[in-house]
């Protein structure tokens, strides 16, 4: 059954290791992994359960994947807490205690380490590795991975667990390398988290890490300036410490909790039920109120606070005149909460569809403004001219400050893949596949690299739902095609071509019958120049994907092909 967790230990058998050793330089594996997150862990303790020998190589100093790297002043995950986390151990669900609505990057970190810890899972993780290359042998029908501390390993399947948001993109700002005070990236922030007090400091962007950071660290800076660009939409996430009766009864209804996620009947980007008023709201078009009406609706969901504001029309990212009316209504918020009406009408996002941006969930973003120690600065009228010795030049001015920090966002969904060199298996680099876009069948398997598995990939649902979700449901789908091959004694598994194009066909299909590809988002590579405007996450929900998913299953695994048999 897709999704299951147990495995029949009579057939350990048939997963079997040329070689069990780990942690050192060399060795054959049934899995190597590349990733310590959420992916990363999950699919480690999947495997092993199974029988397999595993490697996983991570090029941080421990695991925790996006929220080892992500420490930026206020950095918390937009999903609600009590479900961003994982289903796979009832045990596990019942003992953690989450201590706020949202939890803080530490806390997630802390749950990250705490599974490693429960599981052992540290044992098969090659720390500090960076992978550099991973390329198939044909004739062996194995992939040799290699890492920037000397590692060379083989093993059958390879697993990139890298994360959609994992490699930071270094804004190309003239002068970048001359400024004299200290530079921080948000998305590689110092462990030793730096005091900005009695300092100046300078931010470059407005996406939704330098939403959560600003304020914290105008609230401790002498002074703030933001370097904004494009405005972006947020909404309150009304954050607070989470009351234990509410945890007690969540905990008691947790299956049903989860199959609502899975199969995406929850209307809430983070997958938490909404409160009882408001059941079945967000299946409702807005053709069905009047715009009075609507006011009346969007009120409701504002002050219940959280990206869930997105689930108040069922179709604000189908419908235009829906997404006006909700858009305007955002803008009406940030005009009475910010008190200079030119600096409000500069935080109101104009240039986008709301929602076809990665909607953000703030802390008194918008109030921070009104602060005197705060000055908003608009690049998109007069651009960054370059960066000084002492601070920042635009078209129209100069600015100074001490320290300078960088949130200019991450090359999304395929930057860490084409950073590495990956082969196939007539030595194509997955780079010059890809060249024109990502190509993935069901956004797992690229044609032409068998045994190559992308979790989280491009052409599946990721950053659209809560990840934790997704994860579970690749790694689980993945798991019940590695028992597949080894009943069928099968060893190698390719996407068929022609499956592979009508899946990014229909990807394309149902993003352009939304308002997606007019939002000009990370969701398109259009941050990165250069990078092709191909719209990358599966657009339909988690539901309509894992019916897809489990019918390519029940169909013998549909749209792949299994070269070769293992030798009996």
């Amino acid at each position: 059954m897709p999704g299951d967790d147990s495995c029949n230990i009579d057939d350990r058998h048939l997963f079997r290791a040329t070689m069990a050793t780990t942690n050192s330089n060399s060795g054959d594996f049934d899995a190597i992994i590349v990733g310590a997150g959420f992916a990363g862990l999950y699919m480690l303790h999947r495997l092993r359960k199974m029988g397999m020998s595993v490697q996983v190589f991570e090029a941080g100093s421990g695991v925790g994947g996006t929220w080892y790297w992500n420490r930026y002043p206020g950095a918390r995950c937009d999903a609600e807490s009590l479900v961003y986390s994982y289903s796979f151990d009832e045990d596990l669900e019942q003992e953690w205690e989450w201590t706020e609505r949202y939890a803080t990057q530490g806390e997630i970190l802390k749950y990250a380490e705490h599974v490693a810890e429960r599981f052992d899972l540290n044992r098969d993780i090659e720390f500090n590795a960076r992978v550099t290359a991973a390329h198939f042998d044909s004739e062996q029908k194995r992939w040799g991975v290699s890492t920037d501390q000397g590692h060379q390993v083989t093993g059958r399947y390879c697993i990139m667990a890298t994360g959609c948001l994992s490699t930071p993109q270094v804004p190309q700002i003239a002068g970048l390398a001359q400024f004299q005070g200290p530079t921080y990236y948000a998305s590689q922030w110092p462990h030793d988290d730096p005091d900005f007090a009695g300092r100046t400091v300078g931010i470059v962007g407005t996406g939704s890490s330098a939403i959560q950071a600003i304020p914290v660290i105008a609230d401790k800076a002498k002074h703030l300036t933001v370097f904004q660009r494009t405005a972006n939409f947020s909404v309150p996430a009304y954050n607070q410490d989470l009351d234990p009766e509410f945890v007690k009864d969540f905990k008691a209804h947790y299956p049903e909790h989860r199959v609502k996620h899975r199969l995406g009947l929850v209307s809430s980007f983070g997958g938490l039920e909404l409160p009882e008023a408001q059941q079945g709201v967000a299946a409702m078009s807005a053709d069905d109120y009047t715009e009075e009406e609507m006011q009346l609706i969007l009120e409701d969901y504002w002050q219940v606070g959280g990206a869930r504001f997105l689930s108040a029309f069922g179709d604000v990212i189908m419908d235009k005149r829906t997404n006006r009316i909700v858009a305007e209504f955002v803008h009406n918020k940030i005009r009475s909460i910010v008190k200079d009406p030119e600096v409000a009408e500069l935080l109101c996002p104009k240039t986008h569809p709301i929602g076809t941006k990665r909607i953000c969930v703030d802390s008194d973003y918008y109030a921070t403004f009104n602060r005197d120690n705060v000055t908003l600065v608009d690049v998109r009228s007069s651009p960054i001219k370059t960066i000084t010795a002492t601070g920042l030049d635009t078209e129209s001015a100069s600015y100074s400050f001490d320290d300078l920090v960088l949130a200019t966002g991450f090359d999304a969904m395929t930057g860490t893949l084409l950073k590495m060199d990956i082969r196939g298996a007539d030595g194509t680099r997955l780079a010059d596949k890809w060249y024109a876009g990502p190509k993935a069948y069901l956004g797992l398997v690229s044609a032409g690299f068998p045994n190559l598995f992308l979790i989280t990939g491009p052409g599946s649902p990721s950053v659209l739902s809560n990840m934790l979700v997704s994860i579970e449901q690749h790694v689980d789908w993945l798991c019940d095609l590695f028992e597949h091959m080894a009943q069928q004694n099968q060893a190698v598994v390719d996407a068929e071509p022609e499956a592979e194009e009508r899946w990014i066909n229909h990807v394309n299909e149902v993003a352009h019958s939304t308002l997606y590809p007019e939002g000009g988002s990370w969701y398109l590579g259009a941050n990165i120049p250069g990078k092709p405007r191909v719209f990358m996450p599966y657009a339909a929900g988690v539901g309509a994907y894992r019916e897809i998913c489990d019918k390519v299953a029940y169909e013998g695994y549909s749209g792949f092909s299994f070269p070769e048999a293992t030798q009996a």
